[in-house]
C-alpha cells in the first residue's frame, strides 16, 4: 500500500549568491573613478597656469606699393640699425599698494619661481604683480624681494583651523594653504598666516 503522501524528490538546492552583482559593482566603481582621474588629469592645470591667447593682426592694406618695396629692400647693418632691430621691452605700468587694497607683504624669491607662479600663489594677475615691482625688470633666486598685495595677515588663536579662517575671510581652505606653502591642513597657535584675495587682483 502506497503512502498517502508521496515522498518528495530530492531537489537541488538552489544557491543565491551574491557574487556576481559584487562583481558587477567592484568593475562600475573602478570604470568610475578611473574616468574621473582621467578628468581630473585633463582639467589640472587650468587653475594655476594663465590661459594664453595669440591674436593674428591682419597686415596694413593702406600702405602704397612703393613703400612695401622700400621696406622690403635689404639696408645694410650700421650701428643705428642695430639699436632699431633690438627688441624693445615693454614698459610696466606701475600700481600703487592703495589701488589694490589689503595688506603689503614682501615675497623672497626662491629657486625656479617666476613672476607667473608667485601672482598665482597669491591669488594675483601677473601684471598686477609686475606693477607693483615696476623697477624689477628680472628676477633671481635668494637676491630679489617682490612687494605683494594680499587680502590680510591673520594670527592663528584657540581653535582657529584653516577651515575656519578660510570662511571668515571668504576663501577656500587650498587657497591660504597654497599662500602659505603648506602641503598639510595644520596651523599652530600664533602663526601668522596669509590671506589671499578671494578673486584675482
Amino acid at each position: 500500500m502506497e503512502d498517502e503522501f508521496p515522498k518528495k524528490k530530492n531537489l537541488r538546492p538552489v544557491e543565491k549568491s551574491n557574487l556576481p552583482i559584487i562583481t558587477l559593482s567592484v568593475l562600475v566603481f573602478l570604470v568610475l573613478a578611473m574616468l574621473y582621474v582621467g578628468y581630473e588629469y585633463i582639467s589640472d592645470s587650468s587653475s594655476n597656469s594663465e590661459e594664453i591667447t595669440s591674436m593674428v593682426v591682419p597686415p596694413d592694406t593702406t600702405t602704397p606699393v612703393n613703400e612695401v618695396e622700400e621696406a622690403e629692400t635689404p639696408q645694410p647693418l650700421t650701428r643705428e640699425t642695430e639699436q632699431k632691430s633690438e627688441p624693445k621691452k615693454e614698459a610696466v605700468k606701475a600700481i600703487s599698494a592703495a589701488e589694490i587694497g589689503g595688506q603689503e607683504i614682501t615675497h623672497q624669491v626662491k629657486s625656479g619661481e617666476t613672476f607667473t607662479s608667485i601672482a598665482s600663489r597669491y591669488n594675483l594677475k601677473t601684471e598686477t604683480l609686475k606693477g607693483l615691482n615696476a623697477s624689477v625688470t628680472d628676477i633671481k633666486a635668494g637676491t630679489t624681494k617682490l612687494n605683494v598685495q594680499v587680502k590680510a595677515i591673520h594670527t592663528v588663536g584657540p581653535g582657529d583651523v584653516l577651515r575656519v579662517v578660510a570662511g571668515k575671510y571668504g576663501v577656500t581652505k587650498e587657497a591660504i594653504m597654497k599662500a602659505n606653502g603648506k602641503s598639510k591642513d595644520f596651523a599652530e597657535r600664533g602663526e601668522k598666516l596669509i590671506i589671499p584675495f578671494p578673486s584675482r587682483k
